[in-house]
């Protein structure tokens, strides 16, 4: 039986986690097609699997499976896919440290208190690198430039939030003068959907507000980020009269100066999500109206 279930999901389209209910609340996925894809397009896959109280491993060439083999008992649970791309298919086959290292800096940021490490074992000679990121999101450290040359290390990398989006903000203003020293930050539950929000505004003049749905980056906004605009700018202007800081004739406060210097992030988490293209640079959400309103 396990057999099957490796193999479908390795093999198959549309056979993803998602589509049972069960395995996740919430999933950037949209076609389940994701694994199945890779292994298409790899000449060599491995997959090592610990569960039911085994470890198991499979190996895939040019997409088709080869024996499922049981190895020693483990009481860990989880899987490692380690992939080689087709150099048929694909101009480079060559990964960018620095890419994978900002999605996963994000990944951390936005699910509070894990922790991922990323380690890139392609050691060149007098490539002697160990950066750490620390819970106060700090710039990398650096080794002593100074200190004495020692043998080729494994460059590796930490992300740790414990503070989360209020972290993410904290980030994005390392370089810059905040305007108040707290970060506001709050969230929101409903049936099938989340929202939390973390901002706060420096003294520069360019507003940097990230948006995502489902730890997936939709920098090109959505109805979310229409959501937070809209509702950002009704608020202060509201703020503002009720505190005498406008008067009632006063012409309210627009959203491009209400967002100068404004560093925020807002993310949602929908159980069904809408996204436009493939991509998901943009996130969609039509509000379902009840019949007769």
């Amino acid at each position: 039986v396990y057999v099957q279930k490796i193999e479908v999901v390795m093999t198959q389209l549309h056979a993803g986690g998602k589509f049972d209910g069960e395995s996740y609340a919430v999933s950037g996925g949209l076609h389940g097609v994701g694994i199945s894809v890779v292994n298409a397009l790899s000449t060599r896959l491995q997959a090592d699997v610990d569960t039911d109280g085994y470890h198991w491993t499979q190996e895939y060439k040019d997409s088709k499976p080869g024996k499922l083999v049981q190895g020693g008992p483990t009481k860990r649970t989880g899987t490692t896919i380690r992939f080689w791309p087709d150099p048929e298919i694909f101009e480079t086959t060559t990964f960018s440290f620095e890419t994978v290292a900002r999605r996963l800096q994000e990944m951390a940021f936005l699910n509070k208190g894990l922790t991922i490490t990323l380690t890139d074992q392609r050691v060149a000679e007098g490539d002697v690198i160990d950066e750490v990121v620390s819970e106060t999101a700090e710039a990398p450290k650096h080794l002593d430039e100074n200190a004495p040359v020692a043998a080729p290390k494994i460059k590796t990398r930490t992300y740790h939030y414990p503070g989360g989006l209020e972290d993410y903000v904290k980030h994005i203003n390392r370089t810059k003068t905040p305007i108040h020293n707290s970060i506001v930050g709050f969230t929101g539950k409903g049936t099938g959907h989340e929202v939390e929000v973390a901002m706060q505004w420096n003294s520069g003049y360019s507003e940097s507000v990230h948006t995502f749905a489902n730890t997936i980056n939709t920098h090109e906004g959505g109805t979310h980020e229409e959501g937070f605009r809209a509702a950002l700018t009704t608020v202060v202007n509201k703020y503002a009269k009720d505190k005498k800081l406008l008067k009632e004739k006063d012409q309210n406060l627009t959203g491009d100066d209400i967002r100068e210097g404004l560093a925020a992030i807002v993310s949602v988490k929908i159980a069904d999500p809408q996204f436009e293209g493939q991509t998901k640079t943009i996130f969609r959400r039509v509000p379902r109206v009840p019949d007769g309103r």
